[in-house]
Formats: structure tokens, C-alpha cells, sequence
């Protein structure tokens, strides 16, 4: 079960809004707003709330039942799975030129 509130919390949670949530999952943001603000379980087309929940969860999001972790229903955020750029510190090129200031002091840069 996903409820209204785990849906808003888990928007809020990886920094996404109404509209690009519902851009995303291709609805309305006044059909998004309705499902958020569902008292207990998101009422609406099952396929919406599949599409929302897809969404958040590759966005890195767990969605927590009550037990378990959780003593109620709940949301958690782990690393997304999809990382765009793999970057080893050790691999980072520092050119020379850059390495010293060259502006003069109080120049903020």
C-alpha cells in the first residue's frame, strides 16, 4: 500500500516537484495533488500510482510498511542505482596553472 503521504514525503524527500513528478509520470499535477493529499492508501488509477511509485524508487527512494525498520508507514532514501558519472578521486587531472591563486586578495575566486 502507498499512501498519500509517503508519496508527498518521498517527493520532498529527493527534492522533486509536483510538476516534475507528475511530467514524469505523465499526469496532471491536480491529479497529483488529489493522490498526495488521500487520507491513508493514494486513491486513484492504480496505473498512476505504479507510474509515481516506479519514478520515486529509481530516484533512490524505499518505500517502509509498518514492522520491520518502520513502526508505520514511512519513506528512506539509498544511493540511486542509476550514477551518472564514476569519478575516483586518484583520476582527477589537476593542471599545473591551476594550482596556485593567482588573484589578488579579498578577490573572492
Amino acid at each position: 500500500m502507498l499512501s498519500g503521504r509517503q508519496i508527498s514525503a518521498a517527493r520532498a524527500l529527493i527534492g522533486m516537484s509536483q510538476a516534475a513528478l507528475a511530467l514524469a509520470a505523465n499526469i496532471s499535477v491536480p491529479t497529483l495533488k488529489r493522490l498526495e493529499e488521500s487520507e491513508g492508501k493514494a486513491t486513484g488509477m492504480q496505473n498512476d500510482v505504479a507510474a509515481i511509485r516506479t519514478i520515486l524508487e529509481t530516484a533512490g527512494v524505499t518505500f517502509l510498511e509498518a514492522g520491520g525498520v518502520a513502526s508505520g508507514p514511512g519513506v528512506s532514501l539509498r544511493k540511486a542505482s542509476g550514477v551518472a558519472i564514476d569519478m575516483d578521486e586518484n583520476e582527477v587531472v589537476q593542471y599545473p596553472e591551476n594550482l596556485e591563486n593567482d588573484a589578488p586578495p579579498g578577490a573572492g575566486g
